[in-house]
């Protein structure tokens, strides 16, 4: 089975993922914004610790509306554009259309799915570190393995190919338990974005001060105690001792909010912290640091 991938956003994430696709042989179509022109003329850079290349022949568009209907989209967009996708995705979409979230957060399933009703959706947690921050350049720093967990996906046999296509790309990738794929990236996610952003520094020293190793530590309890009280299986405190000895051997790193904040772009507040923060509370467990933590957030953003 031969699929046809879309790329919508085309920056650290999708780039280096729809690029790797690409870079195997896979029919790939990138969708655009501000570096288009750069990317139609001079291709798209990768960077990478495992090995850089160049695609000079791009499949690059200004908009969906230019670009075919596709077996696989990749969404890679920040979540707080996500009431684009409306406008984005109908192109894009015949009647068996794989949607693959590549986001940060909880509930970014449940909405699109109440937005496309018959729409196949698969979520993409990615283990990476990456950033955009030059037209067509993607730097991959380390790691770069990817979940893909199963959230309305009836084409089994697709699906299937989709992970076969991602491991022919060099890439590590693995089929996952949807929910319990969601929690565990929040366990690393809900702590390092928000905290790299409240104290303006990066990862490594986080983890380098006990106070504030510590504070991680306890923070990413929380999450796993709201997994826990979701019925979430396979989350306890040794999956936190895991995260944060991957943390220390990674380069020091600004996690993706970081990064948009220090680039005065909105954050990710909602997906990130107050949707599994109101989600825990529903199934009656609190996540008062990470509330505070949400708080602290919603603050530096209106600065």
């Amino acid at each position: 089975m031969i699929l046809r991938y879309g790329i919508i956003g085309t920056g650290a994430i999708g780039g280096f993922y729809g690029g790797r696709l690409a870079n195997a042989g896979k029919d790939v179509h990138f969708l655009f914004h501000r570096d288009y022109d750069f990317v139609r003329e001079h291709g798209l850079q990768v960077d990478s610790c495992d090995g850089s290349f160049h695609l000079s022949q791009v499949n690059a568009y200004s908009s969906t509306s230019q670009m075919p209907k596709c077996d696989v989209v990749l969404v890679a967009l920040k979540s707080v554009r996500n009431h684009l996708l409306n406008t984005l995705l109908p192109p894009l979409l015949h009647e068996n259309t794989i949607v693959v979230l590549i986001q940060n957060g909880i509930g970014l399933e449940y909405d699109l799915q109440q937005q496309f009703p018959t729409l196949q959706i698969a979520a993409g947690l990615a283990f990476i570190c990456s950033a955009k921050t030059e037209p067509g350049v993607v730097n991959h720093q380390c790691y770069g393995s990817i979940n893909l967990g199963n959230y309305s996906c009836r084409d089994k046999k697709m699906f299937e190919q989709m992970v076969e296509d991602f491991h022919q790309a060099g890439v590590d990738v693995h089929e996952v338990e949807y929910h319990e794929a969601r929690w565990k990236k929040a366990v690393w996610n809900m702590p390092f974005n928000g905290m790299t952003v409240a104290l303006n520094t990066q990862t490594d020293l986080l983890l380098a001060n006990p106070s504030t190793r510590q504070l991680i530590f306890e923070q990413m309890m929380e999450v796993i105690g709201a997994a826990n009280h979701l019925g979430i299986k396979n989350l306890d405190e040794s999956f936190a001792h895991h995260m944060i000895e991957m943390t220390e051997a990674m380069v020091p790193y600004s996690p993706s909010m970081k990064l948009d904040y220090d680039f005065h772009r909105p954050m990710e507040i909602y997906y990130l912290y107050t949707r599994p923060i109101e989600e825990a509370l529903r199934a009656g467990f609190a996540m008062p640091r990470l509330q505070m933590l949400e708080a602290e957030l919603k603050f530096l953003e209106k600065l």
